[in-house]
């Protein structure tokens, strides 16, 4: 959640709308589902909200026709139906965590994990979209083409020349027949957006227009849809069942559940659902299941007064030494001594303090890389 602690801040933002408020709020921000906190010159955010969690997006202007949001998404389900597609619409996303899934009118669904780019045409019709592990952060840039398009030619103009890219051929290049266009994560996309989300406050108006420029002389570039991968359309009815098996281990976190088992329990051929539940979620079913493990286990050694032993079965390992090996590789923090025999004592304030460091790195990441990795890879409620 943002919090804004300047009310001078808040007045000066309060009375100036953006010309296109209703176009962006239609077609990108999800219609009504977007209840606007802050309206300003500047800048605008808005805050979506449903029985999944919650979202705030912060928009920025950069030209004319052009808008950079910053999406910050705590939620599993976001809703978009766009009863009024546009063709002179684009809308393109990049991932900086989490995972985004869009579902399509025809039952598709392609997904965008992280560091990855995507650019849709507003065409494209979108029925519903999901955030698998719930959670997302990542930048939206939502272009009106033909307003865009004059304005950057009068920039190129002034500028001088190299400085042009025609958004309408980059639109008809890399989203052809309404496909929606997926770049893999690469150091040059890296490096546009990882400037992006660390931009100067004071320098921002100036920064977005550069780096969109930029960007957009990118993707403008003939040579760049080689550069685009063929991400897999994965039919809904297989996302569904994928999203069953999923509930059914973390249902089940206490058993052992080979893949064969699942296959069987599901009438799933193995080779299909491995491959679709790494599409849906990012990572391999065992690797998924681990994390979770270690994430119930970190939130009940905090907040619980089993001991190690009994935590360790419910979340699958009946050795506790096995279990706080692992957990130590998923934390960067062992399980304290003090709590391999411990059932109904009061737990110090020091090991607590510890447990919490833990909990914190493995939920929130920030000390050791494989927490990152944990972070991105599963939530307790995701879908």
């Amino acid at each position: 959640m943002i919090e804004y602690n300047s009310q001078e801040k808040r007045d000066s933002l309060s009375h100036v709308r953006f010309a296109d408020e209703e176009l962006i709020k239609t077609q990108v921000l999800q219609g009504e589902a977007a209840q606007t906190i802050i309206q300003g010159k500047n800048c605008s955010v808005y805050k979506m909200e449903n029985e999944t969690g919650e979202g705030v997006i912060t928009r920025y202007p950069v030209f004319p026709g052009i808008e950079l949001l910053y999406d910050d998404i705590h939620m599993s389900c976001g809703v978009a139906h766009r009863e009024d597609p546009r063709a002179d619409l684009l809308e393109i996303n990049h991932c900086r965590l989490g995972r985004f899934e869009c579902e399509f009118s025809d039952g598709s669904a392609v997904y965008l994990g992280e560091g990855d780019l995507a650019v849709n045409v507003m065409t494209n019709r979108t029925r519903e979209t999901w955030f698998p592990l719930s959670h997302y952060h990542g930048i939206t840039i939502a272009v009106d083409i033909p307003v865009a398009d004059k304005i950057l030619r009068q920039v190129s103009e002034a500028l001088g020349e190299g400085l042009y890219c025609d958004l309408f051929a980059m639109r008809d290049r890399l989203c052809a027949c309404n496909s929606c266009f997926i770049m893999r994560a690469t150091e040059s996309i890296q490096h546009i957006f990882s400037e992006l989300y660390h931009a100067p406050e004071d320098l921002r108006a100036g920064y977005f227009k550069l780096k969109v420029m930029e960007l957009f002389l990118f993707l403008g570039s003939p040579e760049i849809t080689a550069h685009g991968e063929e991400r897999p359309y994965v039919d809904r009815a297989q996302v569904e069942q994928i999203k069953s098996v999923r509930q059914y281990l973390i249902e089940h976190l206490d058993h052992r559940i080979t893949l064969q088992m699942l296959s069987q329990t599901f009438s799933f051929p193995l080779t299909s659902m491995k491959k679709c539940f790494k599409e849906v979620y990012g990572t391999t079913i065992n690797a998924y299941l681990q994390a979770y493990r270690m994430h119930t286990a970190a939130g009940l050694l905090r907040e619980t007064k089993l001991d190690v032993t009994e935590i360790a079965g419910r979340v699958g390992y009946q050795n506790a030494s096995k279990f706080s090996e692992v957990f130590r590789q998923h934390t960067g923090h062992g399980v304290p001594q003090k709590f391999l025999s411990y059932r109904s004592r009061q737990r110090p304030a020091g090991v607590v303090k510890q447990l919490k460091i833990g909990y914190d790195t493995l939920v929130r990441g920030g000390i050791c890389q494989k927490a990152h990795r944990v972070r991105c890879a599963f939530s307790l409620t995701g879908n």
